[in-house]
């Protein structure tokens, strides 16, 4: 029997706000152990929440961004569970009246352009965060709690259960991530916990309308992890069908290190949690008003710019994909391509030789050393024939070291392309002499052998000779030798 797959994603946004959800403790990350603190998120008695404008603002917006339909009136309820990291012992979020409902997103995948629906976007507070170590004194694990977290403003975006493979979900995760991040949102980094994904999957016999029993996989801190642990756990169930058994709904962790999911508990329902309206909160009214001042306020979002790089810029798909991935990146481009730098040879520029000095030095596109109207000077040089290629690459690495000007680089190092066609030709001439086996393969029908000829005489000019120049002059001696 052919099994699909049955994928459906929540993710959780921490919103980039500079205080907590319902009280004014610092969200910034990273702080010492239960320094952002107060008695509102510790959970003290007789405490009451108040809520933070700027969150609700930014949910607006990110449901703007994602067509999802701003409800008029949204409750607060509690949702109340036991755990180490809860003071409170109950969790403040929105469930029966959400904030935003039935939305979607469009996907690029490989096999083309992909919609998936949103089911829903709601605000909660976070939990605090568990530390485990080794005591040093006992054999037993020792857990610390730490709860700067606690209160820390989030959305959860739950997707429609569209998704059929690992690739689709992680193509709509990091589209999804994109979008947060366009929007100045969230910061996307699924390594300090500021953007976390929980999966359910299921399978079913291939043509079924049916859902299978659903496993919720937790634990997975990367987009690549994200994958791997669907791919493990579809394979899973399909082998535990197979041999006769039963899928058990449960919530299962996702063990890195052996690229394999673990059984955690027993999945639970929502009636699990007993919600009921938080009789501290009253309900959330948003007017059309604010939704329209959202809508209006929404920057171009990163699907949109892609296909409109390749329609104004002549870009590959996959090209205007790495670029419009970040939006720092994309608006630095397009600084080069406004500053009359041919388009597609700027992608180029960008994409590996600035790329790769940012990757090395860790560094964002927004403290690069530079700028775009210098990066469009050199490559309008190159295309004057007043540097070459090679000489550019040299004069980009001192442009990204000190930040100067390509012409006073050029002019302090002596970097000016080898102009004088006689010495060129008494170049050839000698690379020609030197190698006569080749010349007489390329005499022969080799003419991809003339590249063996540039490199050889780049090399003896320090990569200087024009290369139109040194091409004509080959070719010529070529075939008089």
């Amino acid at each position: 029997m052919e099994f699909e797959a049955v994928i459906g994603l929540e993710v959780h946004a921490q919103l980039l706000t500079k205080s907590k959800i319902f009280c004014g403790c610092s969200a910034e990350f990273g702080a010492g152990p239960n320094t952002h603190v107060c008695p509102v998120c510790l959970g003290m008695p007789g405490v009451l929440p108040v809520l933070n404008r700027e969150v609700v603002q930014k949910a607006i917006l990110t449901a703007a961004a994602l067509r999802l339909t701003v409800n008029g009136r949204s409750i607060w309820e509690r949702k109340n569970y036991f755990y180490p990291d809860l003071p409170k012992g109950y969790q403040i979020s929105q469930f029966a009246y959400p904030l935003a409902e039935h939305g979607h997103v469009v996907v690029k995948t490989g096999d083309g352009e992909r919609r998936v629906g949103i089911t829903r976007l709601h605000m909660e507070e976070d939990a605090g965060k568990l530390v485990h170590s080794e005591d040093a004194f006992a054999s037993a694990q020792a857990s610390f709690v730490d709860l700067n977290r606690a209160g820390v403003p989030l959305m959860e975006i739950v997707s429609e259960p569209d998704l059929r493979t690992p690739e689709e979900a992680g193509a709509y995760l990091r589209m999804l991530r994109d979008i947060l991040v366009y929007l100045e949102v969230n910061d996307g980094n699924m390594e300090e916990g500021s953007l976390r994904c929980d999966a359910n999957v299921s399978i079913r016999p291939r043509g079924d309308e049916k859902l299978g029993t659903r496993a919720e996989l937790k634990n997975m801190n990367s987009f690549r992890n994200v994958e791997r642990a669907l791919e493990y756990e579809i394979k899973r169930q399909i082998r535990v069908v197979e041999g006769g058994g039963k899928v058990t709904q449960e919530t299962r962790l996702w063990d890195d290190k052996e690229g394999k999911t673990r059984a955690m508990r027993g999945k639970e329902e929502s009636h699990d949690y007993r919600y009921f309206p938080d009789p501290d909160l009253l309900p959330l009214i948003v007017d059309e008003a604010w939704v329209a001042r959202a809508k209006a306020g929404l920057p171009e979002l990163p699907l949109g710019k892609r296909r409109r790089f390749v329609e104004q810029y002549g870009l590959s798909d996959a090209d205007a994909g790495v670029l419009t991935s970040d939006r720092g990146l994309a608006d630095y481009y397009e600084a080069v391509a406004k500053e009359g730098a041919d388009a597609k040879k700027a992608a180029n520029w960008v994409m590996a030789e600035l790329m790769r000095e940012l990757k090395a030095d860790a560094r964002p596109i927004s403290s690069c050393p530079v700028a775009p109207g210098k990066l469009a000077a050199m490559i309008k040089m190159i295309d004057a024939g007043e540097i070459t290629g090679k000489i550019g690459k040299t004069v980009f690495v001192e442009m990204y070291k000190s930040g100067k000007d390509p012409a006073a680089i050029i002019a302090e190092q002596g970097l000016k392309p080898l102009a004088d066609t006689g010495e060129i030709e008494r170049i050839c001439e000698k690379v020609i002499a030197e190698n006569p086996a080749q010349v007489e393969q390329f005499k022969a029908g080799k003419p991809k052998l003339l590249g063996f000829f540039v490199g050889r005489v780049m090399k003896l000019t320090g990569g200087k000779a024009d290369p139109r120049v040194l091409n004509e002059i080959l070719k010529k001696k070529l075939e008089q030798a």
